[in-house]
């Protein structure tokens, strides 16, 4: 399937590795350019190289940090700069410190709610209007599937990641009649370095071993196993592309039936 992505020009937030880069390579791969996004210099160089190593569309990046709140300028200028507009933008975050909600300290939540919450919505502003002008946009949100089923141990994810959720329900409710859409993706346990921190986190937790961990927590999966990055990034890209164009307002699992409810 051609998913009409040739040409388009892509924002992926939090790129540098895991779900973010995997995104991008699945984008790039389609024939989109992207513009990445992350911390580490050397990382993001090293991605970029690959990517472009590879053909199809072509990749650049920007040094970037979400909890500083010069960022969404900062990339506004990069995507002014490098491509002259946007035509999709993939908001995805690191998640906050794991724990139970009762126990979280009201400053964390504050900083966390900052960095993960108020930065998106801020550079999807940012953007916004000239996609609505062009008459064509995609804004997919990377959350977790907390939002629908809350984790044990990541009561902070689990609440501002819903958060994120009313936000983008609204304005895909808003934007569709300008050719935008809004939509959620919400991975299960995907194989990524942040999964191995939350089954380290568990096993010291629990005192159990980060192998025993893992094995349970695979157990719980109906298919049996951690997903790939890849299968996430496909989807990702599929939600992204001319093909999704009547998939509004969506929250999409991506989580080999994890999540217990209909």
């Amino acid at each position: 399937m051609d998913l009409g992505l040739t040409g388009k020009r892509a924002l992926v937030l939090a790129s540098s590795r895991g779900l973010g880069l995997g995104i991008a390579e699945a984008l790039a791969a389609e024939g989109a350019n992207v513009l990445i996004t992350g911390r580490d210099a050397a990382r993001l160089g090293a991605a970029v190289d690959a990517i472009n190593a590879r053909g199809a569309g072509t990749a650049r990046f920007v040094v970037s940090d979400l909890s500083d709140k010069g960022t969404p300028a900062l990339l506004e200028e990069a995507v002014d700069k490098e491509f002259g507009g946007l035509d999709i933008l993939v908001n995805n975050t690191g998640g906050p410190p794991p724990g139970s909600m009762s126990d979280a300290d009201l400053s964390v939540v504050h900083r966390q709610f900052e960095i993960m919450v108020l930065s998106v919505m801020d550079i999807t502003a940012r953007f916004l209007p000239g996609m609505r002008a062009q008459g064509w946009g995609r804004v997919l949100t990377v959350a977790s599937s907390g939002v629908i089923q809350p984790i044990p141990n990541l009561g902070l994810s689990n609440a501002l990641r819903s958060t994120l959720g009313g936000w983008s329900k609204s304005m895909a409710n808003e934007t569709a009649g300008d050719g935008v859409t809004f939509n959620m993706l919400l991975p299960g346990r995907i194989n990524t370095d942040r999964l191995k921190e939350l089954d380290t986190a568990n096993a010291k937790r629990s005192g159990k071993s980060i192998e025993d961990v893992s094995k349970a927590a695979q157990g719980q999966i109906p298919v049996g196993r951690y997903g790939a990055v890849e299968e996430f990034a496909s989807t990702a890209a599929f939600l992204v592309s001319a093909r999704a164009s009547y998939i509004n307002g969506s929250m999409i699992r991506c989580d080999g039936g994890a999540i217990k409810s209909i």
